[in-house]
């Protein structure tokens, strides 16, 4: 089997050749860490200490193994952890996010190159962030004597339908896997109707819930508030994660409103980094003041007075890693890639802020957390450009509706952390560690925009199935 796949994947590298140089020029993408994909030349590990290899591909998986890897490392200091992303902008994240560990490309799926791979790593457990399942990768993390885990597993209807045509294939691989820690119920199904031992696949809640952050003047979003000079009175509406055609909508809607609402401000945020320039373009044609993100100074003013220039009141975010951080700043928020074909994007860090969300009705990779936001009236869908732009009017003019939105959207993310705990412990136990000592509760602080006094955290539980 392991030679089989070798020949389909050169075969597909080879179909792919000309589309991936295309996208190279194009975009710049697909560029970098080619000795690590092809021949698995990861940094060698030197020293004995137990060794965690985490598997991101990208954005998102990259941002979600954080309070995994600060609650393992808390618990065992003296382990290491090494993290591997696929996508460029992944890598990007990653080496600033984890500046601490090694951070280097996954080797592509063939022999040799994963392999290689583990002898230069040699983990003691191998994690795969969500599902990232490539047979010869987990096969050579066994042969190396890994324990091999899914941790935040996750399994949508439209890739269940996919894996079920090779299911014959997939109950093969998943049997593999030591460890199955699926978000939901649902999930776990999945799973285990695709071939998983139901005895390695557990129920822990998703661990983007505990990474989510709720105090609106932390350290980044503190100094992102002051480079763009925003200011106390300011209605802060971020549309985030967008894809074509949301920025263009987003920037109509903000000019139908923003005569009736002076202090109204737009922040744009793009899903892809290759897109900031189209966006970039949009902005210049709609003839309104406009700045890029990359072009605010490092350093507010010594006055602390914002400049005429960052207070305009459009921006366009054309970085990566800080979406976190602007959702912060944020009253009213707009989560893209849902009025597209994409499946939507996280909602859970605007919610955890206790801004005032909408998304668009496509948002099939998030269908649970949508349930269950929407079951506690605490978002909404917007069918169409004319619905997002009754959504925010109701939000301007009513506060109280908006604040009332945000406080339960803040309190329906506290009542779902847990799952960073309860990962560690399901890990914990299949290393054959004993139970370590209790971890204190986290803290969280009401947003800004919203009226005060949202609920203490409860105690920790999962998203319905």
């Amino acid at each position: 089997m392991p030679n089989l796949l070798n020949l389909l994947y050169l075969a597909l590298l080879v179909v792919l050749t000309p589309w991936l140089i295309y996208q190279s020029l194009r975009t710049g993408k697909y560029r970098q860490g080619w000795p690590q994909k092809l021949l698995g030349l990861v940094p060698v590990r030197s020293g004995d200490e137990f060794c965690v290899w985490l598997h991101a591909v990208s954005v998102g998986e990259v941002n979600l193994l954080d309070p995994l890897i600060r609650h393992l490392a808390q618990r065992h200091p003296d382990w290491r952890f090494v993290i591997s992303t696929t996508t460029q902008t992944g890598y990007a994240l990653a080496c600033k996010k984890y500046s601490d560990h090694a951070v280097f490309y996954c080797p592509l799926d063939f022999t040799w190159a994963v392999r290689r791979a583990m002898r230069r790593v040699r983990p003691q457990l191998f994690l795969l962030a969500e599902l990232e399942l490539w047979p010869n990768l987990v096969w050579a993390a066994r042969k190396q004597g890994a324990a091999v885990a899914v941790i935040n597993g996750r399994l949508s209807e439209h890739s269940f339908r996919g894996y079920r045509r090779v299911r014959y294939l997939m109950r093969r691989w998943l049997q593999q896997i030591d460890l199955v820690l699926a978000q939901t119920p649902e999930y776990a199904e999945r799973f285990i109707a695709l071939g998983a031992h139901p005895a390695r696949v557990v129920v822990t809640g998703s661990i983007k819930f505990d990474g989510a952050r709720f105090d609106r003047n932390n350290p980044l979003t503190t100094r992102l508030r002051e480079l763009a000079g925003i200011q106390s009175d300011d209605i802060v509406w971020l549309a985030g994660s967008t894809q074509e055609p949301e920025e263009e909508i987003a920037l109509r809607v903000y000019q139908r409103l923003a005569p009736e609402h002076p202090r109204l401000r737009l922040v744009l945020v793009p899903r892809h980094p290759e897109r900031f320039d189209s966006v970039a373009r949009l902005l210049e044609q709609s003839g309104l003041p406009w700045q890029r993100r990359s072009e605010l100074p490092e350093q507010p003013a010594a006055t602390g007075r914002a400049t005429a220039r960052n207070q305009r009141r459009i921006l366009l975010v054309d970085t990566v890693g800080e979406l976190g951080g602007w959702w912060g700043t944020a009253q009213l928020a707009f989560v893209g890639g849902s009025l597209g074909n994409r499946g939507g994007q996280n909602m859970i860090e605007p919610a955890a802020y206790g801004a005032a969300v909408c998304f668009g009705p496509n948002t099939r990779n998030f269908r649970d957390v949508v349930a269950a936001l929407l079951q506690r009236e605490a978002a909404v869908v917007v069918a169409n450009e004319d619905a997002l732009q009754v959504f925010l009017q109701r939000c301007l003019n009513e506060p109280s509706f908006a604040a009332a939105l945000g406080n339960r959207a803040r309190e329906f993310v506290v009542s779902q952390q847990g799952a960073t705990a309860a990962t560690a412990r399901q890990l914990e136990s299949l290393l054959g560690i004993a139970e370590p000592a209790s971890e204190p509760p986290a803290s969280a602080s009401p947003p800004h925009f919203a009226a005060q006094g949202a609920a203490n955290p409860g105690a920790p539980r999962s998203l319905p199935g």
